[in-house]
């Protein structure tokens, strides 16, 4: 007997969705799955939906077996968790597959029967942490993004139900996720409530113990964008299975062009290795051919997953430079000339330019007519801004290198339908008595068959009948399908009307559309293991972000005896770190004691002394953690966000050390 089919490995690429449009159009692009915020309670604002809408988006994804997970992903008030428990049954009533879930309060809620995702916010760097989280009911989590190939086979050793879903692509937050409080700090709007105020892309003067300046308004803890795809095969092989695009605020074109690009990487690793199957169906095509350099993007870094480099920081610009377009051969009073050195790059009118001053510090103008001069030569009339003079263009001489942050006509290409996403189908039109039976079955196995009952007519030319047979069968048009086996099952030449056959062909799209949604399975949710299991830890701060009763309870039910409260109670009101971080700015100076090592004349005279960050009246210490290697980013909360913020209500107890009693010492106050 033959042995068993080894089961293939499911790869998922999940993409982001600021709306349900560009939800559907990560669908056509080839996204196995699409992540999306509902009307509340997501790490991201300003990327809200109605529940009608993320309906109608689950609605497409499921017709090619693509999932639809919602962020319910901040930090919760007590007052707020009926508003998302009730939240959480609207979404799984709308056909959603998952939540993604921050806040352990929820667990302890009557949720619905839907999948659990643990959010890079819960901060997953160990395998005890995500066996904890496996343990609990999650069954897909996203690892920490400072994770190297290691760190991930380790956690893949430990956690064997759930899925393991990693960044590919997008920004990278400086701070482990969820362990940033800067925002809140310095303006009151929180990052583990969505409301991030990105303190992280400010320029920043570093000076060290002695006063002396390290960096003049340098970006130093912004970060170029993670970019794995030289790595993909690299994360398989360590145990990821989802591969995550950052990306909930992006427009439709960079939805679409970097999809299609990890799309197209992925299917290329399946083919090579037939052991690996997407998660979804279907095939894609493009009208273009993906870049993702032309999206907004900081410069790329694979980030640790090979290492700690010391190329991670776009310390000069947190802006999108561009590609590199030409040079400046000509300056006048009101345009200058650009040679492109390639006849076949074009400059639109539109476009938008950059380039550096001698400052160092990005340029930029929009191109309001770009002429051909001929040869590779262009004549750019700026686009200024009202009451700006052309001589007020910095640095623009003969000789500067532009970039091209804005390609017109690449908008003008991703602006129009792009892709098309198929199911192959085998269909055989069959003789049977009184009629015909057409059959369709897709490249998943499902299938579907009905009849027509008609006389049959002989046809009177054989070969032409069996051609028109055949042609019109495979006109499957518009719909999620694309023939790939057409087969008829005649006993003699018979003719079919074009009308009939038609008629016939769209019947059983139809019923395979049907058969193909009664045999979709919603997501299991996964059992939590009984007795609960303890937490890694028995004592929790303000890191853990703990800020309603019923995540205390969660915590303490699983053995935890002390329990902080989450930063925005303003417990913490002296100086804590705001920022804990793999990014080192020390090394990324060359400014680490390990890096004298073996250096003669150097060893043994650079020493991990705190550094200071100053930006405008902010000052902040940059402390060094040099056994996991690690940067705490120090300060305190504005003493202006306090007065503006009245501390949230906290209404859980917490156990102190030293109390008499096992269980409640007193409350948190407000």
């Amino acid at each position: 007997m033959a042995a068993p089919r080894p089961q293939r490995l499911s790869l998922e690429l999940l993409a982001p969705a600021r709306d349900a449009d560009i939800g559907i159009e990560a669908v056509n692009h080839g996204a196995d799955a699409v992540y999306i915020g509902g009307p509340g309670f997501g790490a991201r604002d300003k990327a809200a939906n109605p529940v009608s809408e993320i309906a109608r988006l689950a609605k497409h994804a499921h017709r090619f077996n693509a999932r639809v997970f919602v962020t319910l992903n901040t930090i919760l008030r007590d007052d707020e968790l009926e508003g998302a428990r009730q939240l959480a049954w609207q979404l799984f009533e709308a056909g959603v597959d998952a939540l993604i879930v921050q806040d352990m309060g929820l667990l302890e809620l009557d949720l619905p029967p839907i999948q659990l995702h643990a959010s890079t916010q819960t901060d997953i760097r160990t395998p005890e942490k995500a066996r904890f989280l496996q343990d609990v009911g999650f069954s897909q989590m996203v690892l920490a993004r400072e994770l190297d190939l290691g760190q991930i086979r380790a956690i893949r050793e430990q956690v064997q139900q759930a899925t393991l879903e990693f960044f590919v692509h997008g920004a990278l937050c400086v701070a482990y996720s969820g362990q940033c409080f800067i925002s809140h700090a310095h303006t009151g709007r929180s990052a583990n409530r969505g409301n991030c105020s990105q303190e992280c892309r400010l320029p920043y003067t570093v000076t060290d113990a002695q006063g002396r300046v390290v960096a003049h308004d340098k970006h130093v803890l912004s970060l170029k964008d993670n970019d794995q795809s030289a790595n993909l095969e690299a994360l398989v092989d360590a145990g990821i299975r989802s591969f995550k695009i950052e990306g909930r605020y992006k427009d439709m074109a960079t939805v679409k062009n970097v999809t299609a690009h990890y799309r197209t990487l992925l299917d290329a690793l399946m083919e090579r290795r037939p052991e690996l199957a997407a998660t979804s169906h279907g095939h894609c095509r493009y009208t273009f051919t993906p870049e993702p350099e032309q999206a907004f993007n900081r410069g790329g870094t694979d980030y640790f997953v090979n290492g700690r480099k010391t190329d991670i920081g776009a310390f000069d610009s947190p802006k999108h430079a561009g590609l590199p377009l030409g040079e400046i051969v000509r300056v006048g009073a009101a345009d200058f000339d650009l040679d492109t050195g390639d006849a076949l790059r074009v400059v639109n009118n539109g476009d938008a330019l950059t380039w550096w001053d001698r400052q160092g510090e990005l340029q930029g103008v929009p191109v309001n007519v770009a002429t051909p001069l001929g040869g590779t030569r262009w004549r750019i009339e700026p686009n200024l801004s009202k009451g700006q003079a052309f001589g007020d263009l910095k640095d623009l001489f003969p000789g500067t290198a532009l970039s091209r942050n804005r390609d017109m006509a690449w908008e003008r290409l991703l602006a129009r339908p792009s892709a098309e996403r198929r199911i192959a189908v085998d269909l055989t039109l069959a003789q049977v008595e009184g009629g015909f039976e057409l059959s369709l079955k897709d490249e998943t196995g499902a299938k579907a068959a009905v009849r027509l009952p008609q006389a049959h007519e002989p046809a009177r030319d054989a070969k032409q009948a069996e051609a028109q047979l055949k042609e019109n069968l495979a006109k499957l048009g518009d719909t999620i399908f694309e023939a790939r086996r057409v087969r008829l099952a005649m006993r003699e030449p018979l003719f079919l009307p074009a009308s009939k056959l038609n008629a016939l062909r769209r019947d059983a799209v139809a019923a395979l559309e049907a058969a193909r949604e009664a045999a979709f399975e919603r997501l299991p949710r996964a059992t939590p293991v009984e007795p609960p299991v303890p937490y890694p830890d028995d004592t929790l701060t303000y890191l853990a972000n703990v800020y309603n009763a019923k995540a205390a309870a969660f915590y303490a039910r699983h053995g935890v005896k002390v329990v902080g409260a989450a930063y925005e109670s303003h417990e913490e009101l002296g100086e804590v770190p705001l920022m804990i971080t793999k990014h080192c700015v020390r090394w990324s100076l060359s400014l680490c004691p390990k890096q004298a090592k073996g250096v003669t004349g150097v060893q043994g005279t650079v020493r991990a002394e705190p550094l200071t960050l100053q930006h405008g009246d902010d000052t902040l210490t940059l402390r060094f953690d040099c056994k996991p290697c690690e940067m705490h980013v120090v300060g305190a909360m504005r003493r202006n966000v306090l007065k503006a913020l009245k501390a949230e209500p906290m209404t859980f107890y917490r156990t102190r050390p030293g109390a008499n009693s096992g269980t409640n010492a007193g409350p948190n106050p407000a």
